[in-house]
């Protein structure tokens, strides 16, 4: 059982799973966020690897990935931060990003790097499912790295189902069509949508994102899956704040 699974059957059914792009404020402080993320009490960490065309991203990720490429972040920085961070932290980190950059760095040495430096997990919102079957499936498998798939409001049943069978981590439900970062309440409309999934009995647990951004949305969030993430809100408090902003915030949403 690797760390993602049993932090999902450790949750009393709240997980909150916390986004930080890498780099940001700077490659520095990656080390000082996980564990003061470990110690609020948070449950997973995604780790964010900054690129320059973020397709799914709101500004305020735009912004931190542009102010994380300025600083010389890489994904040979975030590997070593998470190995050095390993002594003393035992969250799930997974990292996020694009299908091109890693395509880029190389599937192989990708995979092999993650399971070098203990990263639990990849999310590629932009991969297709059929290549990650046809192309990836085997490596992932074989390095033991889980891969979580995205799902929004206009998937279809059987692409949901299909995303289902292939996801080894979490299925992340979109709360929303549109991009990162929305900061409006959850709607009577994204309830249903919830619904629906919950009612879909999929075989992987859920974690809710995109405009979780305090206690109210995440506690209303978690009425429909296992946990939610929150991404935006909380780099706008790194960005106000620095990481000296981080016990408060995460006390503001547990």
């Amino acid at each position: 059982m690797n760390r993602i699974q049993k932090a999902f059957q450790h949750s009393d059914g709240g997980l909150l799973n916390i986004f930080f792009t890498a780099g940001f404020p700077t490659p520095e402080d990656i080390e000082s966020i996980i564990t003061k993320l470990n110690d609020s009490g948070v449950n997973m960490i995604e780790l964010g690897i900054p690129y320059s065309d973020p397709l799914a991203d709101g500004l305020t990720i735009q912004k931190s990935s542009k102010i994380a490429l300025e600083n010389g972040m890489n994904l040979n920085i975030a590997f070593d931060a998470v190995q050095k961070i390993r002594t003393k932290v035992d969250l799930p980190i997974i990292m996020m990003g694009y299908y091109n950059q890693f395509l880029q760095y190389g599937f192989d040495k990708l995979m092999s790097k993650m399971k070098a430096h203990d990263v639990d997990g990849l999310i590629i919102p932009d991969m297709p499912l059929d290549y990650y079957e046809k192309f990836y499936k085997g490596k992932f498998e074989k390095a033991n790295i889980a891969i979580s798939f995205l799902i929004t409001p206009e998937t279809s049943e059987e692409r949901i189902r299909y995303a289902d069978k292939l996801t080894t981590g979490f299925i992340y439900v979109v709360a929303q069509s549109s991009l990162t970062g929305n900061a409006n309440d959850i709607s009577q409309d994204q309830k249903k949508y919830f619904e629906r999934i919950k009612n879909m009995n999929l075989s992987n647990p859920k974690l809710i994102g995109f405009g979780i951004h305090d206690k109210t949305t995440f506690n209303n969030a978690c009425q429909f899956a296992e946990g939610a993430i929150i991404g935006s809100a909380f780099i706008r408090c790194l960005e106000k704040y620095g990481t000296d902003g981080i016990e408060s915030f995460i006390e503001n949403i547990l």
